[in-house]
């Protein structure tokens, strides 16, 4: 079989079903688990005990899916506007880009599993497996040595054409297809996803305390926020996109053409004060197809009345926050009451 004919046929495959870039990597991450190890070692994973649980999976494909030897590594863009992606309104609810449509993880393994299909058709049955941010895969590590991008000091994967608003989903299968060369990293002295960290999580280049980001925080964290964190989240209530908002690359991002990725019931632009108000029925349904809704209705709730304890004081701030101050979560009560005292304290 002429494989590097293969290669340059999946690739073309790849942007017929909806990616913008594929790429080929090799499967020893040999090189790169140490500094998983090490990352694991300093405890900066906190709660996220499944990545130490997973850590050899994950830097071993070959592992996790066995007779592994090259990765099919897949980009799809989803930026849905081009508005500023940090919100100056304190009043609004922000909540990460990438969450405010349907939830990806279906779409991508979709459109990968298409591809494996298609690929069957050419050269008959092989073996494979799919992922989509959904196993100890090491998405960036791979999709940097597929030549898609580089790894941002953010710790993202970044492209010279499409900035890093963008999905990686990765296909393990055991074809000996050529590897890509990995792409030089263009990053250069800029800081500016350091500098912009508003508590500071990017501890140097290329390192990320995750105890500290307000996307773990919002999202992976189970239990009360850290006080002295509270304030530095500000009007964030589910993930964080200003490393990205300022990294001088999305300049070039596109806008994507998937109808999935568009805002759904004014996410892009809802109070907080009008999110705090919805039921937990009403959070149901409206997050029912969405990412919002693995954290659950208690969390939700806890991470707006972190928004609402930071926003400007009015009638309608302090009367959401009295509405739920006796709420039978005591960690939704507890960060209600935290916001009623900081009102009080600015008020005095």
């Amino acid at each position: 079989m002429d494989y590097g004919a293969l290669a340059q046929a999946i690739k073309g495959w790849g942007l017929e079903l909806g990616f913008q870039a594929v790429g080929i990597a090799d499967a020893d991450l040999s090189a790169a688990e140490p500094r998983l190890l090490e990352w694991l070692a300093q405890g900066w994973h906190g709660e996220m005990e499944y990545m130490a649980r997973h850590a050899a999976l994950r830097a071993r494909p070959a592992e996790l899916k066995p007779g592994t030897l090259r990765v099919i590594s897949c980009r799809m863009d989803y930026l849905n506007d081009a508005s500023q992606a940090i919100a100056s309104d304190p009043e609004r609810a922000v909540i990460a880009r990438y969450a405010r449509g349907r939830d990806y993880h279906k779409l991508l393994r979709n459109r990968l599993q298409a591809l494996c299909e298609r690929i069957e058709v050419t050269i008959g049955p092989f073996s494979y497996r799919v992922f989509s941010d959904s196993a100890p895969v090491m998405e960036v590590e791979l999709a940097a040595r597929a030549g898609i991008g580089w790894r941002g000091k953010h710790t993202l994967l970044l492209s010279r054409e499409a900035g890093s608003w963008f999905f990686l989903g990765e296909v393990y299968t055991d074809l000996p297809l050529p590897a890509d060369t990995p792409v030089a990293e263009h990053c250069g002295s800029c800081r500016k996803c350091i500098d912009i960290c508003p508590t500071q999580a990017i501890r140097a280049p290329y390192q990320l305390d995750a105890r500290r980001c307000i996307s773990y925080l919002t999202i992976e964290h189970k239990g009360a926020i850290p006080e002295e964190l509270r304030p530095l989240i500000g009007n964030r209530v589910y993930g964080c996109d200003d490393c990205q908002a300022v990294c001088p690359w999305n300049r070039f991002a596109r806008i994507s053409k998937e109808k999935d990725f568009e805002a759904r019931h004014g996410l892009d632009r809802a109070t907080l004060v009008e999110l705090f108000s919805w039921s937990e029925a009403e959070f149901d349904e409206r997050t029912r197809g969405s990412p919002i809704r693995r954290i659950g209705y208690e969390r939700w709730l806890r991470n707006l009345a972190v928004g609402l304890g930071n926003a400007p004081s009015s009638p309608e701030v302090i009367a959401a926050l009295r509405s739920r101050v006796d709420h039978p979560s005591s960690l939704v009560s507890e960060h209600v009451q935290w916001a009623l005292s900081r009102h009080e304290r600015l008020a005095a």
